[in-house]
């Protein structure tokens, strides 16, 4: 008997066509995988296109607010999601102007976002602006853009005044595309939804 054992040859690596049920399988994954990841952001699209009910937030009565001050308000978003939590709490501006010629009264109100990356901006009496402490926006009074990285002025809320309570209108989250200011077409209770004025007072 041969002490040595034959073995058979090492196959040869194919050169050949790839197998068909692989490249499938690997395909049919890639797609899966592909459409997975795609769900959110169709998702996203939808939902900003799907019509919202207009719904309004109570700031509180018009004489809660001096003239020509600057107040920080904070309410819960009407239209956040049950897992928001606390990031449902949104805040704004709010600057009473006083009446106009008609008698009607006047507000600017301002989201607390900065223009430039969203950073929550804070009032400084003394200097009369809104400052930004992250890249160092600066905005006037009547939240136009003063100096800095910010390529606008602050965002404003459509706001109205029903039965001496200033409200505002329910807010998304406010980009250069799709700014706050637009006020919505419907008329509820014989009250158009209004912008504030962006002359100063």
């Amino acid at each position: 008997m041969s002490e040595h054992s034959s073995q058979p040859p090492a196959p040869e690596p194919s050169t050949g066509p790839p197998d068909r049920r692989g490249f499938l399988l690997t395909t049919g994954v890639c797609g899966l995988a592909a459409a997975a990841a795609g769900v959110p952001l169709v998702g996203y699209f939808l939902g900003a296109l799907r019509n919202r009910p207009v719904e309004w937030v109570t700031l509180g009565p018009v004489g809660k607010f001096p003239v020509n001050e600057a107040r920080r308000e904070t309410f819960v978003n009407p239209i956040h999601q049950p897992w928001d939590g606390m990031a449902a709490n949104t805040a704004c501006y709010v600057r009473y102007l006083g009446r106009d010629e008609q008698g009607q009264d006047q507000f600017w109100v301002f989201a607390v976002n900065c223009t430039h990356l969203g950073c929550p901006v804070t009032w400084s009496p003394q200097a009369g602006l809104f400052l930004c402490p992250c890249h160092g926006g600066v905005y006037y009074e009547n939240g136009e853009h003063a100096s800095g990285p910010p390529p606008r002025g602050l965002y404003r809320y459509v706001w109205r005044v029903r039965d001496g309570q200033l409200e505002v209108q329910a807010p998304h989250l406010p980009t250069l595309q799709d700014t706050l200011d637009k006020p919505s077409e419907v008329v509820q209770l014989g009250l158009r939804t209004r912008r504030p004025r962006s002359d100063s007072a």
